[in-house]
């Protein structure tokens, strides 16, 4: 299944951090160009400039010095997702999205794993202060809504998306991770409320 061989296979996970790297700059970089034209709210994840070190090597940085289990990435992926939902006035741009990924990965091996590293760790992996780290954490906690659960079949959905586009590595934009999406158009969430039908007619969708 697909959610074994992401999870389980070693292998692959250099390149599940290349595909995420990759999807991530190419929303961030569209974002920029829209914050040019429509409003972009401030938050506590924006920093002042752009940072130096490159989204994939950041990524790379936290998925060296983390220890955390792989499925650790792939629920990450799902909070950063549901985060743009619930904040569409804070869309994914060059000058947040270190802050983001640091954060979500750290909340998702809290929620997902049985050890793991407190804040002052994973502050000193993302090049910020603890106290940051910890404002990060409580504000992002509080834009999901606390929406921490991960169902199976959302789970399985989010690897199975990961492993079809990890072998095109051709990461699309049309992700609700990139601003003004509308929630109907949503390339990869969907409703964990609807019935297994519904999610079933969605995830063929996937494939369009």
């Amino acid at each position: 299944m697909a959610e074994l061989e992401i999870t389980q296979n070693q292998s692959l996970m250099p390149k599940l951090i290349d595909y995420l790297s990759s999807l991530l700059q190419r929303v961030a970089e569209a974002n920029d160009i829209n914050g040019r034209f429509q409003p972009q709210k401030i938050s506590v994840f924006h920093g002042l400039t752009r940072p130096n070190i490159s989204i994939q090597n950041y990524l790379e940085r936290i998925f060296k010095y983390a220890n955390c289990s792989p499925s650790c990435f792939v629920v990450a992926y799902v909070y950063l997702d549901r985060f743009t939902q619930c904040q569409p006035s804070l869309p994914i741009n060059s000058f947040n999205i270190h802050r983001l990924l640091i954060t979500s990965v750290m909340i998702a091996a809290k929620f997902m794993d049985d050890m793991y590293y407190n804040n002052a760790y994973y502050a000193k992996v993302g090049g910020i202060s603890t106290t940051e780290m910890n404002f990060l954490e409580v504000d992002f906690l509080f834009g999901l809504g606390f929406r921490l659960n991960v169902t199976p079949t959302t789970f399985q959905t989010y690897c199975s998306y990961l492993q079809k586009e990890m072998l095109l590595l051709q990461p699309p934009l049309n992700s609700s991770l990139c601003m003004g999406r509308s929630p109907k158009l949503q390339y990869i969430c969907f409703n964990e409320d609807d019935s297994s039908s519904q999610q079933q007619q969605q995830q063929q969708q996937l494939v369009v």
